[in-house]
């Protein structure tokens, strides 16, 4: 398997992401090239001090990097040579199979889009990222690619989002619900009210919509939403388990009789905190693109560089673009009468 890293993306470039990629080459015998694109000398100065001779690792150099203060699309016509734009260059070439990056979201959304262009049948990419419930693991689609989505854009989330949670988690019936307002029809927008005539008319195994609550109390597979939505929602539920977390901390260690409790229990806290730690899920995939795009957050440790590449090995091996070209493309054969009497409208 052959994967392109951006590693000059993110909060701690290019030592997280050199040393998350070092550790996945010593525990994925599957890769058979890794490229890292970046600064060639600061790399090679990070794999050194890891001792990494790794004959399967190919230093790409680049002259730029994307910082967070520049705009997408712009970034990606400007800086031709930055480390995001040359690893998705890899992609489309044929050289590499998938591309890694905790850098600007923005540009990696821009740059695998304009240059790998969307799969068959797919009008604009969604970020599908995992979120932990006491039941199940979901997928919340989008979460931040295309925040003036239409209402045919979350069909077709619900589609991809459906193909991902069988090839990848394993439910055999991905439940799908849209994030709204109130669990009843009539609530909502007027934007998610023409989503939910699309989902119900379709063939999915919609529940219908769900509210906040509902994605821990009463969790589906697939959570639809525009990214705009998704973004808010993911952050918010980042941020409400760290903080729980702290207040754990802060309350459990007033006292040395909670400090014992807390020391009684302390097999049951990590596991919690295993299971809520964005490092255990690595990356968050583009889904859409004609080529795999996983998106690490920009804060990753090594540990979750190192899981960013192992949910691209996943992508390659459970072939998840080609099954969701063939699902949407079942999709609009069994639904053209639908779709045929939606076209004249703003759902399309």
């Amino acid at each position: 398997m052959r994967i392109a890293l951006d590693a000059m993306g993110g909060d701690y470039a290019p030592q997280n992401t050199v040393a998350g990629a070092v550790m996945a080459l010593r525990e994925y015998p599957k890769i058979t090239r890794l490229f890292l694109t970046g600064d060639e000398q600061a790399i090679k100065r990070e794999l050194s001090k890891l001792g990494c001779n790794d004959p399967r690792v190919e230093v790409v150099h680049t002259t730029q990097v994307v910082e967070m203060s520049d705009a997408a699309v712009e970034a990606v016509r400007r800086k031709k040579d930055s480390s995001v734009s040359r690893a998705v260059d890899l992609v489309k070439n044929g050289e590499a199979e998938a591309i890694v990056s905790a850098g600007h979201t923005g540009a990696a959304v821009a740059a695998t889009t304009i240059k790998l262009r969307t799969l068959e049948g797919i009008e604009r990419p969604g970020i599908a990222s995992y979120l932990p419930t006491e039941k199940n693991v979901c997928v919340l689609i989008d979460a931040g690619a295309n925040i003036d989505a239409k209402p045919l854009h979350l069909l077709q989330y619900a589609i991809m989002g459906s193909v991902l949670s069988k090839q990848v988690l394993g439910y055999s019936n991905p439940e799908i619900g849209l994030m709204s307002i109130g669990g009843e029809d009539v609530k909502g927008s007027e934007f998610t009210k023409e989503v939910f005539k699309l989902l119900k008319a379709s063939s999915l195994n919609f529940r219908g919509n769900i509210e906040g609550h509902d994605l821990f109390e009463h969790p589906v597979e697939v959570v639809l939403c525009d990214g705009f939505t998704g973004n808010v929602v993911l952050k918010t539920a980042e941020a409400t388990a760290s903080a729980v977390f702290r207040w754990l901390k802060h309350e459990l260690t007033k006292t040395k009789f909670r400090m014992l409790g807390a020391w009684i229990a302390r097999n049951a806290f990590r596991a919690i905190r295993n299971r809520t730690n964005y490092e255990s899920y690595g990356g968050s995939p583009l889904l859409g693109v004609n080529g795999i795009c996983i998106i690490a957050h920009g804060s990753s440790s090594p540990l979750a560089i190192k899981n960013a590449i192992r949910v691209a090995i996943e992508f390659i091996e459970q072939q998840v673009n080609p099954r969701i070209v063939e699902a949407v493309k079942d999709y609009n054969e069994k639904n053209a009468a639908t779709l045929a009497a939606l076209s004249t409208s703003d759902a399309l």
